[in-house]
């Protein structure tokens, strides 16, 4: 056999065994019981877990508070259920550095964002389209989040509101829930579950 067809034979082995590789799937990043897997502050007035649901609520002083995973994550797609009423700012924070998907009002511009991105500033590519289209207010909404090398992509509810592409924000990162300072808010998370793209890096 030549030395072509030896390099089209292993080139096609390198190809059958990586189609065979099964795609990383979907894992929950919250049990539904406690704060396993995640850093939770102590004393922690913020976070609590009840019926599955994880609730995060500002203290009486509105401190504020970033719930963060244990683990770092690059490249993954999460999708979660999350429900609010009221007036909110949370979202979800990701990557070096920070980037983050916005749930409710921006306590900057006094408007709601939710879906949109804010790295400081929300710029004008990465604001959501047609949110209201397929977002239920007061009641649960499924976002699904993927981070995928310098493109940041938003569905609500199965639809695409949002996408942001910056080549900036690409060290990995812990994923991280906000309660923001300065305002009495509740916000609920449930069903998180994250498939990583690329191997997640263990806590340092």
């Amino acid at each position: 056999m030549s030395h072509q067809s030896v390099m089209r034979e292993l080139i096609l082995l390198a190809a059958l065994l990586a189609a065979a590789t099964p795609a990383q799937k979907p894992v929950s990043i919250f049990n539904g019981r406690d704060l396993s897997g995640w850093q939770a502050p102590e004393p922690n007035p913020y976070w609590r877990v009840e019926n599955g649901v994880l609730i995060g609520e500002n203290d009486e002083k509105k401190k504020g508070h970033v719930l963060r995973t244990e683990k770092s994550y690059k490249d993954f797609v999460l999708e979660l259920d999350v429900r609010w009423s009221g007036e909110i700012d949370s979202g979800v924070m990701l990557r070096k550095p920070e980037i983050q998907l916005q749930f409710g009002i921006s306590r900057s511009l006094k408007v709601d964002m939710t879906g949109a991105f804010y790295v400081g500033k929300y710029p004008e590519e990465g604001r959501t389209k047609d949110l209201d289209k397929t977002f239920k207010p007061n009641d649960w909404n499924r976002f699904k989040l993927e981070a995928r090398g310098e493109t940041f992509t938003v569905w609500c509810n199965g639809k695409q509101v949002s996408q942001f592409k910056d080549a900036k924000y690409a060290e990995a990162a812990p994923i991280g829930l906000q309660i923001h300072p300065g305002l009495t808010m509740k916000v609920e998370y449930r069903n998180i579950k994250l498939r990583a793209l690329d191997k997640p890096e263990a806590p340092k």
